[in-house]
């Protein structure tokens, strides 16, 4: 049985108070807490095992490499790749998707070329491949969406030709937590010809990930959204396309040797990993991994369902109050308006009361401009999440609302 106290117990943060009040975090899309097994193995290897990795000859570089690649094998297994040389460590999802812009991008992506994205897009699945498009001449096309945060997929087989050569989009959208249907694109996409990029920032930390039944072509995601460290994130790419990537970063660790003549650079996945990485971190993750994989999916889904649900059908009792983004399956995400209040005020007012919420455009501009509105307050869920907390922020934005009106 899902025992959420048990859970609780093992995250110190949420003993903590804000403004005097017990804290309610619910801003969990932007990044999770991190569980006590998490903050000890990085506190252990700081005093026990802190070395560089690779290259010593030392007992404590010997120790350290071991754990850092023990990461790896844990994060291949996550994700179900064929092997660990498919998985490269980055300092986030944002660092992964540009890695395959500025390697893979410039070398397959040409003048005239498309690269596809969708309305519910991160900036940082925007903004590297528009640099991309304005350096090669590319066009930049996007998936619509309906009002209730869906895509169009009807659109998909005029957007996909001959002459799309990547597709890239999230799994779940930050903003809005539609859930989108990416088994389908990728198959229509690989039918095109086109390479898939899929943005799993948000999808890791409330599904289970299966590269190889995906079938997509690179997978990024961050360790901070799943009780992981910050600083540490994840490039999956299939072996023959990394292969034939050149590297991004030049300096240690990436290269076999050097000469000013000429350098030969290392195997996968270190001709990705130049300088020393955040090996705390990384270390770290691996906790994180193994917190995580110590839980049944099904009753944390179960249990995230319920405080969405729940949270959901609170909100729509305040009058005035808009959900954006309504759909039958979502991840538990809710961005929300009350009226003409401002979503910072709102947030402020929730923050003097102890509860965590985001407010703004959640860097997805596009999207709220489609909506036609600046931002929203978000709410965001996570598997330490109580029923009795979902009270005290509906009973807090009341409150907050009563204030501003």
């Amino acid at each position: 049985m899902f025992d959420v106290n048990a859970i609780r117990s093992q995250f110190p943060i949420l003993e903590e108070k804000v403004h005097g009040k017990p804290l309610v975090y619910l801003d969990n899309a932007a990044t999770t807490q991190k569980p006590l097994s998490v903050i000890e193995r990085i506190d252990t290897f700081y005093k026990k095992t802190n070395a560089n990795i690779h290259r010593g000859a030392h007992h404590l570089a010997n120790v350290s490499t071991e754990y850092f690649e023990d990461t790896r094998a844990l994060t291949r297994a996550f994700v179900n790749a064929r092997e660990t040389t498919e998985i490269i460590f980055t300092s986030g999802t944002t660092d992964s998707i540009n890695l395959v812009a500025q390697t893979w991008g410039r070398q397959n992506i040409g003048k005239g070329d498309e690269i596809l994205l969708s309305m519910l897009e991160h900036h940082s699945n925007i903004v590297p491949w528009q640099l991309l498009a304005a350096e090669k001449g590319a066009i930049i096309k996007v998936i619509p969406i309906h009002e209730n945060g869906t895509w169009q997929v009807d659109s998909l087989d005029t957007l996909i030709s001959e002459r799309t050569k990547l597709v890239a989009v999230n799994q779940v959208s930050n903003a809005l937590g539609t859930i989108n249907p990416i088994e389908l694109l990728i198959a229509k996409a690989h039918a095109a010809g086109a390479k898939v990029l899929i943005d799993g920032a948000q999808s890791v930390t409330h599904m289970p990930i299966d590269v190889q039944a995906l079938d997509c072509d690179f997978f990024c995601f961050s360790a901070h959204k799943l009780y992981g460290p910050t600083g540490v994130g994840v490039l999956y790419g299939k072996r023959e396309l990394l292969e034939a990537m050149p590297p991004w970063r030049g300096g240690g660790e990436m290269i076999k040797s050097v000469s000013f003549e000429k350098t030969t650079y290392n195997e996968l996945p270190h001709k990705f990993e130049a300088g020393t990485p955040h090996i705390a971190g990384v270390i770290g993750f691996g906790a994180a991994l193994e917190f995580v994989q110590s839980l049944a999916w099904s009753d944390v889904d179960a249990h995230k369902k319920e405080i969405l649900n729940h949270a959901t059908s609170e909100l729509l009792n305040i009058d005035g109050l808009r959900i954006f983004g309504n759909t039958a399956t979502k991840a538990p995400v809710i961005s929300f308006n009350v009226g003409n209040l401002h979503p910072f005020d709102i947030g402020t007012l929730l923050d003097q009361q102890g509860v965590a919420v985001r407010t703004g455009h959640h860097c997805t501009e596009p999207l709220w401009n489609y909506y036609q509105v600046p931002g929203t307050v978000r709410a965001s869920f996570a598997i330490y999440n109580t029923q009795e907390e979902i009270q005290t922020f509906v009973t807090a934005l009341k409150k907050a609302i009563t204030l501003l009106s």
